[in-house]
């Protein structure tokens, strides 16, 4: 802007003016749209919403046919809780390139939030019929089975999603959590001690082992057990926390109970505190 001002010559009296017309190089904006897209996703990487966002926003103004930079902004949108305004951007990255899964993997994430858990089927599996054996839109399909209680197709995929990767306990635990659910404990402790010696320092699947223990009986053990998961993230003391956790009625009855308990209570205190 300063170049082009810096051009016009100083009028003489009574001379019209003759506009300027600004050339604008297409491929140069879209360039510097990826550009920015990039920086936004660096800092989206680190947390800085905040800060990625906006860039996120004017790398869509600078390179509006890019179905990258609407679906990053998608993302950053869905991730803030911004649903609606996620949903918006990724329909469009969609109508730029509809064979995208992840695009489609994005939109069954948001239709989840939403609590839409038919509509986050329809998009996973979308997603997956372009580009299968996605370990995580595997388990989000799992997951949108498990809230509406269709508990075999939850299973089953979870199964593949551990399948596809080996070491991803998440899908493990959680067929720990449908077993639990209906009413097979000792087939749930199979799955949550699975999942630990997976990642030890794993704590959701340490508590629900803890709660298992003792609902069973063995209260010391599983006093010891959920104190250690707890120790590891006092976040799962939060009942609220494990409801976002896909944790059902049973489990959390029971987990409640424990939770009550002197021990648990101390061990919570000594956490928070620090």
């Amino acid at each position: 802007m300063a170049l082009a001002i810096g051009s016009f010559a100083p009028a003489a009296f009574g001379q019209a003016l003759l506009p300027h017309t600004l050339q604008v190089d297409p491929v140069q904006m879209e360039k510097t749209g990826i550009s920015v897209a990039e920086e936004a996703l660096q800092l989206a990487r680190f947390r800085q919403y905040e800060l990625a966002i906006p860039r996120a926003e004017l790398a869509t103004q600078l390179a509006p046919q890019s179905y990258q930079t609407w679906a990053l902004l998608g993302t950053l949108y869905i991730e803030t809780k911004e649903v609606e305004k996620g949903i918006s951007a990724l329909q469009k990255a969609r109508q730029l390139n509809p064979k995208e899964a992840a695009i489609l993997f994005s939109l069954g994430s948001a239709r989840f939030q939403q609590e839409n858990y038919s509509a986050a089927i329809e998009e996973l599996k979308a997603g997956l019929a372009l580009k299968p054996n996605v370990p995580g839109a595997l388990f989000d399909l799992g997951n949108a089975y498990y809230k509406l209680s269709q508990y075999s197709e939850a299973v089953a995929n979870y199964e593949k999603a551990f399948a596809a990767e080996k070491n991803f306990w998440p899908a493990i635990n959680n067929i720990g959590l449908v077993k639990y659910e209906n009413g097979d404990i000792e087939g749930a402790i199979q799955r949550w001690q699975t999942a630990i010696s997976i990642d030890s320092k794993a704590a959701e699947p340490m508590l629900a082992l803890g709660v298992a223990f003792y609902t069973k009986g063995e209260k010391e053990k599983g006093l010891a057990t959920a104190q250690a998961a707890l120790k590891l993230d006092v976040r799962y003391a939060d009942v609220e926390f494990l409801k976002e956790n896909l944790w059902g009625n049973r489990l959390l009855a029971d987990t409640q109970k424990l939770l009550q308990t002197p021990q648990i209570q101390a061990t919570v205190a000594q956490s928070q505190s620090q």
